[in-house]
């Protein structure tokens, strides 16, 4: 008998130390509908912030690049900079890269999760209306005829991770800032290596 709860303490003990690892490294902690975010989460470490930056590119002003491994997104400005926003990508299996143009903005958009997104997690509803407590967050820029977005997000501390079906997420303040700074039509270009 001593043994065994010798074992079972031991698998807990083991388990408690594996699952803050899993979770750094991106573990599927899923959408979560309804949830209000702190308004302190909106605080992002400042190397996931809004900042400019020396960005070497032939692209036009305007142009989004998305670099999913690196985290960031950028909106190409003149004179070699760009402006830097930290963002969550899409988790292993779900990123993906290629060339999409903004074909549509909403702001507190609704949200019906795709099919294939329900399948894998069952408990999210059919259809939730805009606001706080919605994943899409404060705005939302649709890609192409994907089910693919640019996004707010009501996690914020997703920021600088892999967890979602393939969207890019920013923080409310930072999706609001963007979607004012790009109009329907704006080239998106989504790479998943940085260039030689």
């Amino acid at each position: 008998m001593t043994l065994i709860r010798l074992f079972t303490v031991a698998i807990v003990v083991l388990a408690s130390l594996a699952a803050p690892s899993a979770f750094a490294q991106g573990r599927d902690v899923g959408d979560q509908p309804g949830l209000v975010a702190n308004p302190n989460d909106e605080q992002l470490d400042p190397k996931w912030q809004k900042t400019v930056v020396f960005f070497r590119t032939n692209e036009q002003p305007g142009t989004i690049i998305v670099h999913t491994n690196e985290r960031y997104l950028y909106v190409i400005q003149g004179g070699g900079r760009a402006i830097r926003y930290g963002i969550g990508v899409g988790r292993d299996g779900f990123q993906w890269q290629g060339l999409q143009k903004i074909t549509q903005k909403k702001e507190w958009p609704d949200w019906t999760p795709p099919e294939e997104m329900i399948q894998r997690q069952p408990y999210l509803p059919r259809w939730m209306a805009g606001g706080p407590g919605n994943p899409l967050g404060a705005r939302a820029m649709y890609l192409g005829a994907t089910v693919y977005r640019i996004h707010g997000t009501n996690q914020p501390t997703t920021i600088g991770t892999a967890v979602s079906s393939g969207c890019f997420r920013l923080t409310n303040p930072d999706v609001a800032d963007l979607y004012e700074r790009v109009p329907v039509g704006t080239k998106v270009i989504i790479r998943q290596r940085p260039e030689v």
